[in-house]
C-alpha cells in the first residue's frame, strides 16, 4: 500500500498492483494459515498456480504480518522471482520518521535500479510524479462530482476506475480519464436517488462488485469512501517542486493526514474523527464498514469507530467479508434493516416533508 510506484515507472517499468483473483482459492488454501485474509490466500494461490510469472519482480511492504508469510511462500515456490522488501517506518509521528523514510526510499530506489538495470534520474522521477499526480487529480475530480451530484457513477463504476489505474499504463489511463471527465461535464447533471452512505474499510483488496451492487440496491447511494480501491488510493499528491526523494518521503508521511491508515502508528491521526468529518463533507447519513475477515489492523480500530458512531448517533453497519463465501442473503437482510432503521431515525430527527408524508401514505 505504501510503495511509491513512481520509482518503478521512472525506471521504465510498468508498476502493477496485484489484485485478488475472482476464482476459488485451491492451491493457496494449504500453503498459508487458514486465518490469513482472503487477499493473502489469493495472492499465494496465484503464485502457486504460476499466474504471477509475467512479473519481473514483486515488492512487498511490512504493512501486514500476514503479508510476510505470503512473501515467504512465493520465495519458496519460485526462488527465481526477485522479491524486493520495503520497510518504511510505521511510527509516523517520531522525530526521526522523515529521515528514516527517506533513507528507506533511497535504498529502494537503488534496489529497483539494480533489478531493472536502469538508472532513475531526478528528471525521470519528476516526470513520473507529475503524471501520477495528474492521474490522481482527475479521479479526485470525479469524486468531487459525485459529492456535488453532477455524476451518477455507481460504487461499481468507481471501483473500475480505481482498479484500472492500478494495473494500466498510467499515461494511457490518464488520457481515458480526461475523456471521461469531459463526457461527464458535457451531459446534464444527474443524481441518483437513495439514502447517502459512506463505505469504510477493505485496506488491501477490492470489495466484491456484487456486494457493492447489493448495497446500492437496498435504497442507498454511496457518496464517499476511504477504501484502498477508492479514495484512500488517490488521496495524496507528491510535491513536484521538491527534491524527488524528499518529496516521496513527505508523501508517505502526509498520506496519513489525508486518510488515516490503521497499519501505521500516528498519535496525530484519528480514524473515527476522520470518518465523522468526511461523512459530514459528503452528506452521508449512514456508515457501512466492510471488514475483510482476519484483517487485524482494521479489527483493532473497529471498536473505536463503533463507539464514535454510537456517540454521534450515526447509523453504522459492519459487514465481515470473505473471499470464497459470503452470506449474501443474510447481508441483504441486514442492509435492508440498516436502511430502514436509518430512515426512521432521520424521520425522527427531521420533521417529514409534505412529499415524504405523501409517499408514506401511498
Amino acid at each position: 500500500m505504501h510503495f511509491p510506484v513512481e520509482l518503478a515507472h521512472a525506471a521504465g517499468a510498468l508498476p502493477v498492483i496485484i489484485q485478488e483473483a475472482e476464482d476459488p482459492i485451491t492451491d493457496g488454501e494449504g500453503a498459508v494459515f487458514s486465518f490469513y485474509c482472503g487477499y493473502n490466500r489469493s495472492v499465494a494461490d496465484q503464485a502457486l498456480k504460476g499466474r504471477l510469472k509475467f512479473l519481473d519482480a514483486i515488492m512487498f511492504g511490512d504493512h501486514c504480518v500476514q503479508l510476510l508469510g505470503t512473501a515467504d511462500i512465493i520465495r519458496w515456490h519460485d526462488p527465481e522471482l526477485p522479491i524486493v522488501f520495503e520497510q518504511p517506518v510505521s511510527s509516523l509521528d517520531m522525530d526521526w520518521a522523515f529521515d528514516e523514510t527517506r533513507s528507506v526510499y533511497v535504498k529502494l530506489k537503488e534496489d529497483v535500479e539494480e533489478l531493472l538495470g536502469a538508472r532513475i534520474t531526478d528528471d525521470a522521477l519528476k516526470a513520473s510524479i507529475s503524471l501520477f499526480n495528474r492521474n490522481r487529480q482527475l479521479i479526485r475530480k470525479i469524486y468531487e462530482m459525485r459529492v456535488a451530484g453532477t455524476t451518477d457513477l455507481s460504487a461499481r463504476q468507481m471501483q473500475h476506475i480505481i482498479k484500472s489505474s492500478m494495473v494500466m499504463d498510467r499515461q494511457e489511463h490518464t488520457g481515458l480519464l480526461e475523456r471521461l471527465v469531459e463526457a461527464i461535464e458535457a451531459r446534464p447533471a444527474s443524481r441518483r436517488q437513495g439514502m447517502p452512505v459512506y463505505l469504510s474499510g477493505h485496506l488491501c483488496q477490492a470489495p466484491k462488485l456484487e456486494l457493492l451492487d447489493m448495497i446500492e440496491s437496498t435504497g442507498t447511494v454511496v457518496v464517499g469512501d476511504d477504501l484502498y480501491h477508492g479514495y484512500r488510493f488517490i488521496s495524496t499528491d507528491i510535491d513536484e517542486e521538491d527534491d524527488p526523494m524528499t518529496a516521496l518521503a513527505n508523501w508517505y508521511l502526509r498520506k496519513n493526514e489525508k486518510v488515516p491508515c490503521p497499519t501505521r502508528a500516528d498519535g496525530d491521526a484519528d480514524w473515527d474523527e476522520f470518518l465523522v468529518r468526511d461523512m459530514r463533507r459528503t452528506g452521508a447519513e449512514g456508515l457501512i464498514v466492510l471488514v475483510a475477515k482476519f484483517c487485524e489492523p482494521h479489527m483493532y480500530y473497529f471498536p473505536e469507530i463503533q463507539e464514535r458512531c454510537r456517540r454521534e448517533g450515526i447509523p453504522m453497519l459492519k459487514l465481515e467479508t470473505e473471499h470464497d463465501s459470503m452470506p449474501m442473503e443474510a447481508f441483504k437482510t441486514r442492509l435492508e434493516t440498516f436502511v430502514e432503521v436509518a430512515r426512521r431515525r432521520r424521520r425522527h430527527e427531521k420533521p417529514e416533508s409534505k412529499q415524504e408524508r405523501s409517499h408514506a401514505q401511498c
